[in-house]
């Protein structure tokens, strides 16, 4: 049995009336690929930013290896760096170089120090295919190589898993490939990712589980195979159709 990573109980979140999520339960295990599908305004990227604590759950609990991080007193900082964030927007520092975006976590918060920082950014630049750019800032970037750098910023961290928040959804067309292939790879590596995503050949190629989100609940989960070719509930058939026809 793998390794349970993350473990969402009786998540909720509310906007001041507005029930955002509802009763969320689902679990991330060592390794797992699991991919939040859903429409505009299910919940899903609210869903993440909870998990990453950028929002505080009305109610329920997550836990990370089995300490729940709702709790008074846990680290938000600490348990970020093992839980990196991909956001759609790159949220890279426009006043620093590539290399200085991918070292600062690292030196601030891991206190490595900056030779150390340094060899692992570069290692990581390498690997997305962003080496040549260290000096760029992110403005001489397109979008495709910001968001390559702001993966490699989180991989740096040496984080155990890795969300992404519709990483493509800000890209033109032609860069979303770039980014996807990145993923693809981590994945094929044994990263374990949660992703929320309207990619959906990306989801269902590369994907260990899937969870289809509805009006802030989830609706049905399952493997790519089951969700697919068989979804169970109306809401999942009507949504893939949508895909389909498009």
């Amino acid at each position: 049995m793998n390794e349970e990573i993350l473990r969402i109980q009786h998540l909720s979140k509310n906007f001041g009336n507005h029930e955002v999520l509802k009763d969320i339960d689902f679990t991330v295990k060592k390794g797992d690929v699991t991919t939040i599908i859903g429409a505009s305004g299910s919940g899903k990227s609210t869903l993440l930013r909870c998990i990453n604590l950028l929002e505080t759950p009305t109610t329920g609990n997550i836990y990370f290896h089995n300490q729940d991080v709702t709790a008074r007193g846990v680290k938000a900082a600490e348990y970020r760096s093992r839980v990196g964030m991909v956001f759609q927007s790159f949220n890279l520092f426009d006043n620093m170089n590539v290399l200085e975006n991918c070292m600062i976590g690292q030196e601030k918060v891991l206190k490595r120090s900056g030779a150390e920082a340094h060899q692992n950014a570069l290692k990581y630049l390498s690997r997305v295919g962003m080496a040549e750019y260290v000096n760029a800032r992110p403005r001489q970037l397109s979008g495709g190589q910001k968001q390559r750098v702001a993966i490699a910023r989180a991989l740096a961290m040496n984080p155990e898993i890795l969300l992404f928040d519709e990483p493509t959804s800000a890209l033109d067309p032609e860069m979303v490939g770039e980014v996807l292939d990145v993923m693809t790879d981590l994945a094929k590596e044994g990263m374990t990712m949660l992703v929320v995503t309207h990619e959906m050949a990306f989801a269902r190629e590369v994907s260990s589980e899937i969870v289809f989100m509805h009006n802030g609940v989830i609706c049905e989960q399952g493997t790519p195979d089951t969700l697919f070719e068989h979804p169970e509930k109306q809401e999942t058939k009507d949504f893939l159709a949508r895909f389909r026809r498009g």
